[in-house]
């Protein structure tokens, strides 16, 4: 898995290309824990580039939402394919990681 950091507006964007499996899965979780460290309690995980999801993959972005909320922000998802959204409507995920079409929509959705 490649992970990229970006920023759209005063959210952090984590890109994610390729398998998020129980290998990519510790560095996805560290990298929320670092932009969340850093001050950036607002994250997007984009999983455009994301072909697979397995539980490790969910178990990583569910601590990382814990993270972000805990430091008193958010961690929202965009736009997952088919395999992904499909992985988070089985495990019913999707209620506590629902998946946004864009990431401009992720971070406009906010109180």
């Amino acid at each position: 898995m490649e992970l990229q950091n970006d920023r759209h507006g005063d959210a952090a964007v984590l890109r994610l290309r390729g398998r998020l499996t129980i290998g990519a899965a510790a560095e996805l979780k560290a990298a929320v824990d670092q932009v969340v460290a850093g001050g950036d309690t607002f994250v997007v995980v984009d999983l455009a580039e994301t072909d697979f999801l397995d539980s490790s993959g969910l178990g990583a972005l569910v601590g990382g939402l814990r993270t972000a909320r805990a430091a008193g922000g958010d961690l929202r998802i965009a736009r997952a394919g088919d395999q992904v959204a499909s992985v988070l409507e089985l495990t019913t995920m999707d209620r506590v990681l629902r998946p946004y079409p864009t990431v401009e929509d992720a971070v406009g959705d906010r109180p």
